[in-house]
């Protein structure tokens, strides 16, 4: 029996990590738009930021794709 795609959409890790990776930005870029002298500390907090969200979906892909690995709690 195959799950709800939608419902394993929303239990999904790597799912809620680039919504939150998503959120942090888009705010970031608000803010640095709105808040004039905050654009060069905003530019280095999504340059800092981004990378490591990267890493995180990374390595939970890769632990969920590679079954003799014990799980990401």
């Amino acid at each position: 029996m195959n799950p709800n795609p939608f419902s394993a959409l929303l239990h999904s890790r790597k799912f809620w990590l680039l919504i939150l990776d998503t959120v942090i930005s888009l705010t970031l870029y608000f803010v640095s738009k709105y808040a004039m002298g905050a654009v060069e500390d905003v530019k280095f907090l999504v340059l800092a930021l981004q990378p490591v969200f990267v890493t995180i979906i990374l390595a939970v892909a890769w632990n969920d794709n590679n079954p003799q690995l014990p799980p990401i709690q």
